[in-house]
């Protein structure tokens, strides 16, 4: 199923439409496994940063001030969660507990085999007033059988606000990324072909609406490498979401794409002289699977599936939201988040479905990239060869 960019900010726009603290019922319910025997360790797979640092604020140290004598290590794997679990699965060796995917990867994990599947009624708390998680959450964020949705974000470009070169010019959309002209200088791009490949035939001329139909074809795909190949000498590739961020901050790139609460973290928390440049931001979803193989350990599976009830419930996930501008996966969720946390600035301009900065952003096909993602990442990493 293909989120309609309409249908996904409904799912979470009220996490930025009236937004005031609100006082959460938070009538936690115990989880299915309380009282079971439970593991004492547990590997956490995610994405290291602002978004790491957000679900620690959020969810796992209140899960640890409950379960004191839990041990959880962290692993910012995420970006090479598909190899890093096809190789384990090969090995017959399950190192990992829980990982955070985007909704692509879910997608390409669940229909391999190496994630489980999962009832989200069963393995999700209701939200406070009883409503089934699969109600919750909504059917445009079930994306997979396997797939336990947290946050809906987006990928865009941050620039520096103090380039001399470029005459006092501001970038206001897509295509600006292309044009060396009026923008000089270093940009900064994601070393795969995901969001490049959309952006670039857009920028060459193809609607949004015929993207992944000219991109299933020999010439859409050499249309995207031929627009890319026009900044190809002028791009840092990057593969790590601070990445972008650092090279923004020292001033080695004036133009880059990273996820846009990087690009908060970086702006607002940081102070930094970069702007977010929101048109045709690309839409995605992430959350959580657990890796297919995890069964055979009981003990570690009810402690995965305790934590998980905890940490997507109602209350957890408004609390990510207070620390990074993404919106909750929850309905249930959007009506408790108002405020950053430490900051006090309201949360909902910085957030990507907020109206003034989604009025032309585009939603990722995730079925077609769990389908083409390993023919196009071959063609992609043998272009950059070149």
């Amino acid at each position: 199923m293909r989120l309609t960019k309409t249908l996904l900010a409904s799912t979470v726009m009220t996490a930025v439409a009236g937004m005031a603290w609100a006082q959460s019922d938070d009538s936690m319910t115990e989880s299915p496994v309380a009282g079971e025997p439970m593991a004492d360790n547990m590997t956490i797979v995610s994405w290291g940063g602002a978004y790491q640092d957000s679900q620690r604020m959020a969810y796992v140290e209140p899960y640890l001030e409950m379960n004191p004598d839990l041990d959880v290590v962290w692993d910012e794997s995420s970006g090479e969660a598909v190899a890093g679990m096809r190789a384990q699965s090969e090995a017959n060796n399950i190192t990992w507990d829980l990982v955070d995917v985007t909704a692509a990867d879910a997608m390409r994990l669940c229909d391999e085999g190496l994630a489980m599947e999962v009832d989200i009624d069963e393995i999700t708390a209701p939200a406070p007033d009883g409503t089934p998680a699969s109600d919750d959450f909504g059917e445009d964020m079930l994306v997979s059988d396997c797939f336990i949705p947290q946050i809906a974000y987006s990928y865009t470009f941050g620039y520096r606000t103090d380039v001399d070169a470029w005459n006092g010019e501001t970038p206001t959309e897509i295509c600006d990324v292309f044009d060396l002209e009026t923008f000089p200088g270093q940009r900064s791009l994601e070393r795969r072909p995901h969001n490049n490949m959309e952006w670039a035939l857009m920028c060459d001329g193809v609607a949004q609406d015929d993207v992944y139909d000219m991109l299933e074809t020999d010439e859409g795909q050499q249309r995207a490498f031929d627009k890319l190949e026009t900044i190809k000498d002028e791009t840092v590739w990057w593969t790590a979401g601070a990445d972008t961020p650092q090279l923004l901050a020292d001033g080695e790139i004036v133009f880059g794409s990273t996820y846009n609460g990087r690009l908060f973290s970086l702006i607002v928390e940081q102070d930094q002289p970069v702007e977010m440049m929101w048109d045709t931001q690309s839409y995605d979803l992430d959350g959580w699977i657990i890796p297919a193989g995890l069964e055979d350990d009981e003990e570690a599976l009810n402690r995965v599936k305790d934590f998980l009830w905890f940490a997507t419930d109602t209350q957890r996930l408004a609390d990510q939201a207070k620390y990074i501008s993404y919106g909750p996966a929850r309905s249930s969720s959007a009506p408790l988040v108002g405020e950053h946390a430490t900051l006090g600035i309201d949360m909902a301009p910085h957030m990507p479905t907020n109206p003034d900065n989604s009025s032309n952003a585009f939603v990722q096909n995730y079925e077609w990239w769990a389908d083409y993602r390993d023919d196009l990442d071959a063609k992609f990493q043998s272009w950059l060869a070149q």
